[in-house]
């Protein structure tokens, strides 16, 4: 733990939508907040901005660009997203946890992720055939109309009244571009092990950040976290976070829905588009 607060920069918190990254964040809050004796019951999910942040929101785009955002042009987006990026950081008081669902590659002719301000990521990697289908949702959209999103190259976000946009490009993509090379400063997880081995799976993410939680201390984070009290505190006071044409953002939280909800032709059409990179994670063959 004091380790972890000498360093200082940025981790983040990187993964294609709807794959388990703002479960992360809350784990980690709840972590934290646990093994530093403030444990005051449930993180509040909306009130996760006191350790980790996103570096999309556009007020900090606006002020470098002088400009409102509907004004803003991706060019000009992209020439100033580094320097967000080192503002977080310089703000910070140690790490800054940020969560992004960027593919770490090159968005005009400058990477996605600033290196110079990260210290390490946590990459969170899901079967995208489930991923089609709560994907769907958060679009609300048809899993058709999902599982072609997920299949285009280069893809990027719109721009809103409160975002920049983000650089999701496929899923594949999004995935080999943080996982290709093993490093030893990211720590990749698969979104159906933090279901069926909680324990392992987060014990090696606080490892990963040298911290050194005790087997109490773990489970009682994991049990804060569980995906049911994220859906409880949902219904009961909303979420900030939430799309605004998504009817819900913790949905399901299972793995292997797609045997139940997608047809023969939606599954080749997946694996067809994806499965070099199913098949590095176990999620091929079926």
């Amino acid at each position: 733990m004091n380790e972890s607060r000498n360093l200082h920069g940025i981790i983040w918190l990187a993964s294609y939508p709807k794959s388990g990254n703002t479960w992360t964040r809350n784990f980690l809050h709840n972590l934290i907040n646990v093994m530093a004796g403030e444990e005051l019951g449930i993180q509040d999910i909306n009130k996760m901005n006191h350790l980790s942040t996103w570096e999309i929101s556009g007020k900090s785009y606006e002020k470098l660009l002088d400009k409102n955002l509907n004004q803003c042009t991706r060019e000009e987006i992209a020439s100033v997203r580094h320097q967000v990026q080192q503002q977080i950081a310089d703000d910070a008081d140690g790490l800054a946890f940020v969560k992004t669902h960027h593919a770490l590659v090159m968005d005009r002719k400058k990477p996605t992720i600033n290196f110079d301000v990260t210290c390490g990521a946590i990459y969170i990697v899901r079967n995208p055939l489930d991923v089609a289908i709560s994907f769907s949702h958060h679009l609300n959209a048809s899993i058709d109309e999902a599982i072609e999103q997920m299949a285009i190259e280069g893809l990027e976000t719109p721009i809103n009244e409160k975002s920049v946009y983000e650089v999701y490009s496929s899923w594949s993509q999004h995935v080999e571009s943080w996982t290709r090379k093993p490093q030893r400063t990211i720590y990749v997880m698969r979104y159906e092990d933090m279901l069926s081995e909680p324990e392992t799976t987060f014990r090696g993410l606080a490892h990963h950040l040298l911290l050194e939680p005790s087997i109490i201390q773990l489970e009682r984070s994991i049990e804060l976290s569980s995906f049911e009290k994220l859906q409880s505190q949902e219904t009961e006071k909303g979420f900030r976070e939430k799309p605004k044409d998504a009817k819900l953002f913790f949905r399901s939280g299972r793995a292997n829905q797609w045997r139940e909800e997608l047809n023969g032709q939606q599954i080749d059409r997946i694996v067809k588009a994806h499965r070099k990179q199913m098949e590095r994670f176990n999620y091929y063959p079926l």
